[in-house]
């Protein structure tokens, strides 16, 4: 079938229709098959003949043969008919495309593209070998066809200005003290900058053929002054001289502390939307912008708070401020308004689908699955009660939630289990959370932990590594971005600042921090001039060079310093692709008009100068860094390569200075081309040589718990990174360099990373893409030994133009936790093309709304054999997800206990255990079901007839309401013929001194009322309280598994810290394993769990006990 992508293509005649099938491998007629019909379909794909949007299907209704060439419109020219492949040796290709635009300039040569898809590899499994793609060369659009006019001189080449031929303009550039501006760049301000010239040593610059129109506008810029715009003004002269002025140095562009909340209002009522912002000079000029367009000062009267009275929904929309300042601009964040009508529902009132895993013995037949729907209703900000006064941030937070809930009764293998289902939705307080950055911080060449480091969060120093280079930080409320340096306060590695994403929905995540070992020192002479290499590659020069001149040393009050000098420069070498996640920072600046923007690294250095005795840092003034070209290996980076240098506070890259041209004969054989930069080394001490990259897009990743892929088992708190690489020629597999390192944090709807992208050339960038969370690394799905599209996540044609590559593609023996792609741009005219995974990057809104169905990567996490089950649903990645019911496992979501008990098996198999939790002591919850948690023993090394587990449970305390506690009633129960030989004695004996008591009379499992306090290794419980549930559960794993109260290990350890024993004899061969079972029928019966009834019959309780 043939369409028109968009909407806006060409319809053909039925007869070229007919040919163009033939020629895709369709046939029609042949005795066999044949050609149904021919007509239009609307977008929603309507066939031509079916009732739809203008769904016609003869040429009496319009349908059938139009004029061939013409446009469709808004609907598609479809035949409708049956596939059948070709004899089996012939081609399946699709038609070619339209040639695309030509890329030469006005008047120039330049290359057409057209491309064709394989049908047969998608629809039968046969592979094509024909080219995909072709290209011609080509001339650019004809200059006369140029709407621009002059009225002096003529239209240049790129039809962006107007050039007179006869034309010399003269120009001196000073600096605010009168000396010359040397090497400032002097731009002409066109579609884009355009670079003319630069200054002399004297200031001085000449540029023939700019038209004295009074039009012409050219923009001077220096690294570290305020750029001057200046129009060459209107003259009958031909020789014409200007003088321009830069101004004081900047201390620094705006940085913005604040960006605007999201907010929700009703038609009729008011919103008060703030940004706050930093600088020296300090912002004194503040712009706010409605879904991108410039809100009139004089109407709005707003300074960096925006007022907005009397609320209608066309105000609905994103809002951001633009902080200015002699330094420069910066633009918050955006806010999203939502104006909804004044009786209109604040949420959905109906819940979304949410699919829960049953447990192995609870296999529904009515949906043939292991699978409920419980409902979901997705936190989203909602239009709730308002206070009086309008405030910056509003004093209670509304989000749409569970506003209803009913218990359902699930039928099981022997029993039934009790679910709570979301049945309605609406506005209520938010839940409140706490955000936190966790980590390890080790050193990127061998793994060494940074122990006992400084960490500091701008000036202040906030916290310390562990011995084994862990940290944990509490995020503050209303930070934005979490800029964090790591100091080694013994001198081993580089000071490293690094910009960590954070769950804004509350929660940590987790972050390897990489260090770079401090290069050895080495002594040099400040009265002679020294030159540091830049990057040592075997077979392979350096990148750059520093170069120091006589008597540069000086003391920080200015002397200059004449002894001998000790240097440690450490270079970050982008050709070793093993270094890339030890780059500084995120690698973004801030432009001129307060954009962020991405740089492209050719490599980054740390400095530390000082004297000989290494106790006094020394600055170097008029430092020479040159650059060999050679290692340039995109030509449209040398005219835009800057020296830049890290900001620790903001973690934003700034320009330290400019490059230029220069030939150096090196080498007697040889003549290198280097560009030549000059910077100072002071206050800042770590630098880069970059180049602003322009070509951006987003990649849409998902994490999922398991390979089902199923939209309800999605996980927040995954870092997903990036790492833009640059290939060989030749080789799209093969990285020359990495330019680029970049993290985010996925939330509900999965993450948008950005990357560089090529729209000419797909193999201009690749990205190598991969996942982790809590230090553990999510597999990437596998490419070999052949695609799978729908399991990967990305449909074919535009996978195979992709390239998608997992790193264990040609080694099964590697990793399979990492993949690589071709970062094309999508192409517009290509409908395939744009529904993800790729977006261009001004598309990130429809990147980070995009649906489930729309195409996108997937990582996993292998599937353990643990299983959790909560009559509550709750989503441990989600903390948004907590709703306040008496039967919650976590009662508290600001505060989650996690709570284990340790379990010895005696025998030669692994063992399932399982722990079921239901109210003990609580008039509300007595006898009701919490939860259920199933974990398999685990073997231990050294004693082949023992394994252990390390089962969690519900702790005892105060349920949601905090108003009184309820002792849990935790039953253990081994699977299969277990019989329980002893009781940890001093566990024992606190249940008997804290009564009531549960009896234990069956011998294959045991009962207890857990304890309220966390008692320790000791008594085999362990109990760890944390701001994030995960976190809890990982570090009392840890504990359990070690055996010890305050250790951690990954090796369990089945004789330490044991609570319970239990002899288990060898199952028969009919038996299953539980976690064998889920992933077979399901069908293994288990015992029955208690009713509240038996729960009463269960506890042992004097007459005098309080219960």
């Amino acid at each position: 079938c043939i369409n028109c992508p968009g909407g806006s293509g060409d319809c053909k005649r039925s007869k070229p229709i007919a040919s163009n099938l033939a020629n895709a491998g369709f046939t029609a007629g042949q005795g066999a098959r044949e050609t149904h019909g021919v007509g239009a379909r609307a977008a929603e794909g309507v066939p031509a003949g079916q009732p739809g949007p203008a769904a016609r299907s003869g040429p009496a209704e319009g349908g059938g043969d139009v004029e061939y060439g013409a446009a469709c419109g808004n609907a598609a020219c479809v035949t409708l008919c049956i596939p059948v492949p070709r004899r089996q040796e012939e081609r399946f290709l699709s038609p070619w495309s339209r040639w695309s635009e030509c890329s030469g300039k006005c008047g120039q040569t330049g290359v057409q593209k057209r491309t064709r898809s394989c049908l047969g590899e998608r629809l039968w499994g046969v592979h094509c070998n024909e080219a995909t793609e072709e290209g011609r060369l080509c001339v650019g659009h004809v200059c006369s066809a140029c709407n621009l006019t002059c009225a002096m001189g003529r239209v240049n080449a790129d039809c962006d200005a107007c050039m007179c031929k006869d034309a010399t303009l003269h120009g001196r550039v000073s600096l605010e003290d009168g000396s010359p501006a040397a090497e400032a760049r002097v731009y002409l301000q066109a579609k884009k900058l355009k670079l003319l010239t630069a200054a002399d040593s004297r200031g001085m610059f000449r540029i023939p053929g700019v038209c004295p129109d009074g039009k012409n506008t050219l923009k001077i810029k220096k690294a570290k002054y305020v750029t001057a715009t200046v129009t060459v003004p209107k003259s009958n002269k031909r020789n014409l001289a200007i003088q321009v002025w830069l101004f004081a140095p900047l201390a620094g562009k705006p940085y913005i502390l604040k960006s605007p909340d999201d907010k929700a209002r009703r038609v009729g009522q008011s919103v008060s939307l703030c940004c706050d912002a930093v600088g020296s000079p300090a912002p004194d000029r503040y712009l706010w912008y409605h879904n991108g367009s410039l809100l009139d000062p004089s109407i709005y009267k707003y300074k960096n708070n925006l007022i907005l009275k009397n609320l209608n929904r066309g105000q609905s929309g994103e809002y951001f401020c633009k902080a200015t300042s002699d330094g420069g601009s910066a633009k918050s964040q955006s806010a999203k308004l939502y104006v909804i009508g004044r009786n209109e529902a604040a949420c959905n009132p109906q819940p979304q689908s949410h699919l829960i895993r049953l447990p192995h013995d609870c296999f529904q037949k009515t949906t043939n699955s292991f699978y409920y729907d419980v409902g979901k209703c997705p936190s989203k900000t909602c239009a709730g009660k308002l206070d009086k006064g309008l405030r910056c941030k509003d004093n209670t937070a509304y989000c749409c939630g569970v506003s209803k809930m009913e218990m359902r009764e699930i039928s099981c293998n022997g029993y039934t289990l009790p679910t709570k289902v979301a049945v309605e939705c609406g506005c209520k307080k938010c839940t409140e959370t706490r955000k936190t950055v966790r980590g390890r911080a080790t050193a990127a060449d061998n793994g060494e932990p940074l122990r006992f480091g400084h960490i500091y969060m701008g000036n202040k120093r906030v916290s310390m590594t562990g011995y084994k280079g862990t940290f944990s930080i509490h995020v503050p409320a209303d930070t934005e971005r979490v800029v964090l340096t790591f100091v080694d306060r013994l001198q081993k590695f580089v000071n490293t600042t690094k910009v960590l994403p954070f769950n804004e929905k509350g929660g940590a995540v987790f972050h390897e921090i990489k260090l770079l070992r401090k290069k050895a020192p080495v002594t040099l002479e400040s009265s002679e001039t020294n030159v540091i290499s830049l990057g040592e590659m075997e077979e392979d020069d350096p990148i750059a060079e520093l170069e120091i001149p006589p008597y540069a040393f000086y003391r920080k009050n200015g002397e200059i310093y004449t002894g001998k000098v000790k240097a440690s420069v450490t270079f970050l070498d982008p050709r070793n692709i093993s270094t890339a996640d030890a780059t500084q920072s995120d690698l973004n600046f801030v432009d001129e008009e307060g954009d962020v923007f991405p740089l492209r690294t050719y490599g980054m250095f740390s400095v530390d100068f000082t004297d000989e005795l290494g106790t006094e840092s020394l600055n170097a003034g008029e430092v020479k860094v040159h650059l060999d070209t050679a290692q340039v290996k995109m030509p449209e980076h040398l005219e835009e390569m800057k020296l830049w240098s890290l900001n620790p506070e903001t973690g934003l890259w700034e320009e330290e200075g400019d490059f230029s041209l220069e030939k150096s004969r090196r080498h007697k054989r040889e003549e290198r081309t280097f560009l030549i930069g000059n910077m100072e080394i002071k206050e800042r001490r770590l630098f880069n040589l970059d180049v602003p990259e322009s070509r951006r897009c987003y990649i849409k990743v998902r994490a999922y718990r398991s390979e089902r892929f199923l939209p309800s088992e999605q996980i927040q708190g995954v870092v997903i990174s990036v790492i833009n690489t640059e290939p060989e020629p030749g080789f799209s597999s093969n990285p020359r360099a990495w330019g680029r390192f970049e993290s985010v944090v996925t939330g509900p709807n999965g993450a948008c990373v950005p990357a560089f992208c090529d729209e000419q050339n797909p193999e201009a960038y690749t990205a190598y893409i991969l996942a982790s969370m809590g230090g553990e690394e999510l597999e990437a799905v596998s490419s070999a030994p052949k695609l799978n599209p729908n399991v990967i996540g990305v449909p074919q044609p535009y996978l195979n133009k992709l390239n998608y590559r997992r790193t264990d593609h040609e080694d099964p023996n590697t990793k399979k936790t990492a993949f690589s792609i071709n970062m094309a741009k999508p192409s517009p005219n290509s409908p395939e093309e744009n529904n993800g995974p790729i977006y261009a990057y001004e598309n990130l809104n429809e990147c980070e709304e995009a649906p489930y169905s729309a195409a996108h990567f997937r990582f996993y996490r292998i599937e353990g054999d643990r299983y959790d089950y909560n009559t509550v649903p709750f989503s441990e990645d989600d903390l948004m997800s907590w709703t306040d019911d008496y039967l919650a496992w976590w009662p508290k979501p600001m505060e989650f206990r996690a709570c284990y008990i340790k379990v010895k098996i005696n025998g030669p198999q692994e063992v399932n255990i399982r722990s079921r939790n239901m109210g003990g002591t609580h008039p509300r919850t007595i006898g009701k079901l919490y939860g259920i948690r199933d974990v398999r023993s685990i073997r231990a090394n050294n004693q082949p007839s023992a394994s252990a587990a390390c089962l969690e449970f519900k702790c005892s305390g105060m349920l949601y309401d905090q108003d009184r506690v309820d002792r849990t009633l935790v039953k253990v129960v081994p699977q299969g013929s277990c019989r329980r030989d002893s009781v940890n004695s001093m566990l024992h004996e606190y249940l008997v001194n804290h009564l009531p008591m549960a009896t234990n009379n069956d011998s294959s499992e045991y009962t207890m009322l857990a304890p309220l306090d966390p008692l320790g290794h000791n008594y085999g419980i362990y109990t760890v309280t944390d701001q994030d549930p995960r976190i809890a559960k990982e570090i009392a794993l840890g504990r359990c598994f070690d055996g010890t109260s305050d250790g951690t290990s990954r090796t369990m350890k089945s004789d330490i810290g044991v609570a319970l024993t239990f002899t288990c004899s060898e199952r028969s061969a009919a038996e299953q394993s539980i976690f064998q079972s889920q992933r077979n029928s399901g069908q293994q019966s288990c015992n029955p769990q208690l009713s509240p009834r038996d729960v009463g019959i269960a506890l042992q309780v004097p007459s005098n006990a309080n219960i």
